[in-house]
């Protein structure tokens, strides 16, 4: 029965025969129950979601966690229960704070279903009855008016003045004209005018039409699968570190078994062997690191919900710091979403009018100057005409003004306010008699009204339809003369070039008339002038854009919207250099290509205009395909799929359906498109702490391994034991590491290009501080060890001195990790107050590691004079001054 999907392409009659169903009368009763439970209600099909059980077990799956549940079972058995407990408990940490922050990002997208839990009145047994939306059935019969959402898919029968908002599914921003023709051809969603979808919203008008599909088959079912189907990808950043790991584990593992099987050549016995491997191990793994990038994110996330974005995945906020494409949808993301008249032509003279959206703040202008609207009666009859020839109302709700009924409608009222029509003054002396209303047929609409003793028709609509029927026009001193097309027509020019759209507006005085028909308005009009308008773009997002492209990422527009004016909007964000149609291509043009062809030419355009949900999906992959990382702003039902597949997806809070926002790994709650210029900064921000504190802690895990490996080798004593490794580790890692997150973002972070998505996580030049940094630990440790054991030193004392060294050699290199380039006093000595607070408590962590008695006996720690500590000290000062001196030369050379 539903078998065929491209019913605009059927008759009325063709349609009803074949769901098998009556016009006049519906389903009957019987036959509805049938088809409910052959097809099921209408809700979408949700995604089914992992169970706690596996998101908990998923915590552990990390390279470096493995060993570490490896070492600690291992030293379990050899009896050490204090190290098997530490090192266990910190996986256990790990995982509880990972597990957490996912079940509390990860909810499943049943915002879709939501959608449809509502009622609408519908005809069956030949009576109408109000149901619920999730009994409709293909073949139902069913009633729309103003303010309904259309609860399913379906073939208009009747229509009166219908007119839909179809933008969260197509991105057109104007309400789409419905009817109940056929088509000939196959036709896009965006242009079947004789089809309703189901989740767009009525505005004006009623209609009588036939469900043709409900729940997972209708156009937003087949959007719900793409969500499902679209793959979700890890971030740059999670790859990296797993590459990274990888990489750690291999090493760690080859320099444990080097370690082993040198002691076991030496005879020694196997506890012994084990524990240095155990160790190494231990020291190199370094294990505050999965719980310092939850920490850098979740502080991430916090800083960005105060500035008005909402993380739902914690590695999001990193992911946008190395975005290389923003992908952004037009309407409501870019644009107002809010119909806004710009210029105003009368009297051939062109008007400015400033001012974006309902709000009816701003003035009229002409060459820069401000006018008053009465000094030209052309301008002023223009306007007024706009708010005469008008049903809807501008209100304010909670600060925010909205329209009732037609948003084209309301730009002219809104138009009228701010030039100082009076409107409410207006419609009391202006007595409505009769009006035609408008019909797609016709392409106007027109009012009649008694003004005192006159009787005036106003009429509006497309300058093509209206602009034959003109015999004069109206001058400033309101006096008419013979009307000369070719001058108006050049206006209508450049006004399409600029992407607006334009209604005419004319009128005629006519004697003594109870009601008004066609042929009163086929002849003899006065033309009074033309309003421009367009859905604006946002003011904030073209400094957005703008310093987007000064951070090296590229911002491609991809809108269901028409492809003059998608590319007319491009040009004024600044997204194109200039109002060329070569930077943009059409969802049609995107139909005749493979995917080579794609791939030639998506580097190239900048705006894709006309382009269906399916069309998003695909350009995003090509954009994926070619290395970048993506990033997509959406509000819309159509945007869900491809904000899935995004590397990051980002929704508008206010605007923004419940689709958008549930499929979204990020919510702007102000829906201000410059909030993404704070989430990159931020994003950028996060990953530059993550480097600094791989960059800080890698060094200490290599100094502790070849402190083994070597003392292994060579037969040597260790300089410090495994217990005094998970010591510093932990200790460190809490206090001084993990302060690193809170480093506030440098100055020049929006002034480079984002990393390139292959870059490793450590650059040459970051190696070669690494190595170099542990090699000069190395020998200091074993510099002042040996020198401790030749005077005599017990043994206690002078690992207790190696201990200090090794943590003060960390205190001081991590006030020159706080930035990778300059001086800690050029971002600011005390500019971090927890980093500062962290060095305070480590201080005192290691005083009384080393002179209180209870940790003496567990650490096998003991006290040391200040002869010691100006050894150590001197020594961390100097591994200082070195990396400052490394950093300066870098400076210079480039």
């Amino acid at each position: 029965m539903n078998t065929i999907q491209h019913y605009h392409l059927l008759s009325e009659r063709q349609v009803i025969d074949r769901l098998e169903s009556d016009k006049h009368k519906g389903l009957t009763l019987e036959e509805a129950d049938k088809r409910l439970w052959i097809y099921g209600e209408n809700k979408l099909t949700p995604p089914k979601g992992e169970p706690p059980w596996k998101i908990f077990l998923k915590q552990f799956q990390q390279p470096l966690i493995y060993i570490l549940i490896v070492a600690g079972i291992g030293v379990g058995f050899l009896g050490e229960w204090i190290e098997m407990g530490v090192i266990l408990g910190v996986v256990l940490i790990n995982a509880i704070i990972g597990y957490f922050q996912e079940v509390k990002a990860l909810k499943a997208i049943q915002a879709l279903s939501k959608n449809l839990k509502e009622h609408c009145l519908v005809l069956r047994d030949g009576n109408k009855q109000s149901i619920d939306t999730h009994q409709l059935v293909p073949g139902d019969i069913i009633f729309l008016k103003a303010g309904d959402r259309v609860p399913a898919d379906v073939r208009i029968l009747e229509a009166k003045e219908l007119k839909i908002d179809e933008s969260a599914l197509t991105g057109e921003s104007l309400p789409t004209t419905k009817n109940c023709g056929t088509f000939l051809k196959e036709k896009g969603i965006g242009d079947q005018s004789n089809m309703a979808f189901s989740t767009t919203l009525v505005t004006f008008g009623t209609a009588t039409a036939l469900v043709v599909a409900t729940a997972d088959q209708t156009e937003i079912g087949k959007i719900n699968k793409l969500i499902a189907h679209a793959d979700v990808l890890v971030t740059p950043l999670t790859e990296k570190i797993e590459y990274f790991s990888k990489i750690l584990l291999w090493i760690i593992l080859g320099l444990a078994s080097i370690a082993i099987l040198s002691g076991l050549y030496r005879g020694h016995s196997i506890v012994n062997v084990l524990m240095e491997g155990v160790a190494l191990a231990v020291g190199a793994i370094p294990e505050g690191l999965p719980a310092v990038v939850t920490i850098t994110l979740a502080i991430g996330v916090s800083r960005m919900a105060k500035r008005k974005a909402i993380i739902r995945k914690l590695p999001a906020v990193e992911t946008l710091g190395s975005t290389t494409v923003i992908c952004s949808d037009k309407t409501g993301t870019l644009t107002q979403n809010e119909m806004t008249v710009q210029k105003i032509m009368a009297a051939h003279t062109v008007y400015s009018l400033s001012g974006v959206g309902y709000s009816p703040f701003g003035e009229i202008s002409l060459d820069d100057k401000k006018v008053d609207v009465h000094c030209s009666k052309a301008l002023f009859e223009t306007l007024l005409a706009g708010v005469l020839c008008n049903a809807s109302n501008l209100i304010q709700e909670k600060g925010t003004w909205k329209i009732e009924g037609d948003p084209t409608e309301g730009a002219l009222i809104t138009s009228g306010i701010k030039c100082g029509i009076p409107l409410h003054q207006v419609r009391k002396s202006y007595s409505l008699i009769d009006e035609i209303p408008f019909e797609s047929e016709y392409q106007y609409m027109a009012s009649l009204y008694q003004n005192g003793n006159s009787q005036i028709i106003y009429i509006k609509g497309s300058p093509e339809k209206l602009l034959p029927r003109c015999k004069n026009i109206l001058d400033q001193n309101g006096k008419t003369s013979s009307i000369e097309h070719d001058k108006i027509q050049k206006k209508l020019v450049l006004f399409a070039k600029d992407g607006l759209r334009v209604l005419a507006f004319c009128k005629k005085e006519v004697l003594k008339k109870r009601d008004i028909d066609h042929e009163d308005v086929d002849t003899d009009l006065t033309f009074l002038g033309f309003q421009a308008m367009i859905d604006p773009p946002r003011p904030e997002a073209i400094s957005a854009v703008e310093v987007c492209h000064q951070a090296g990422i590229e911002v491609k527009m991809i809108t269901g919207d028409h492809q003059i004016t998608a590319t007319s909007i491009a040009h004024q964000l600044g997204i194109i250099n200039n109002n060329d149609a070569s930077f943009s291509i059409t969802g049609e043009e995107l139909k005749d290509l493979n995917q080579k062809e794609l791939s030639e030419i998506i580097d190239d355009k900048q705006v894709f205009a006309r382009v269906n949900p399916h069309q998003k999906l695909i350009l995003i992959k090509a954009l994926q395909e070619k290395n970048n990382i993506v990033a997509m702003t959406g509000d819309g039902v159509n945007d869900a799929p491809a904000l899935r597949q995004a590397n990051i997806g980002i929704a508008m809070g206010l605007s923004g359906t419940e689709v958008a926002k549930e499929t979204s790994d990020m919510i702007l709650t102000d829906d201000n498109f410059s909030t993404i210029k704070d989430a990159i900064e931020e994003g950028r921000n996060v990953f530059d702490n993550l480097i600094k504190f791989i960059i800080w802690t890698i060094p200490t895990n290599v100094t502790e391994g070849l402190v083994i490996l070597v003392a292994s080798l060579l037969g040597l004593m260790l300089p410090i034991t495994p217990l005094q490794i998970l010591w510093i580790n932990m200790s460190t890692a809490i206090f001084l590491g993990a302060t690193l997150a809170f480093e506030k973002q440098e100055i020049s972070c929006m002034n480079r290009p984002p990393q390139p998505p292959n870059t490793p996580i450590l650059t040459h030049q970051m190696l070669f501080r690494i190595t170099w940094v542990s090699l000069y630990l190395v020998a200091s440790i074993y510099f002042l060890f040996d020198m401790l054991m030749d005077q005599g030193i017990q043994e206690e004392k002078a690992r207790t001195i190696c201990v200090n060294l090794i943590v003060f050699g960390e205190l001081f290199y991590l006030f020159n990790t706080r930035s990778l380039r300059h001086s800690v006093f050029k971002i600011g000595f005390f500019s971090n107050p927890c980093l500062i607070g962290g060095v305070i408590i480590m201080i005192l962590l290691q005083l009384i590691f080393t002179y209180s008695p209870a940790i003496n006996s567990i650490f096998g720690s003991t006290p040391i004079t200040p002869y010691d500590w100006a050894w150590i000290i001197g020594l961390s000062a100097v591994l200082y001054l070195l990396v400052e001196l490394e950093k300066g030369i870098r400076r210079l050379k480039y």
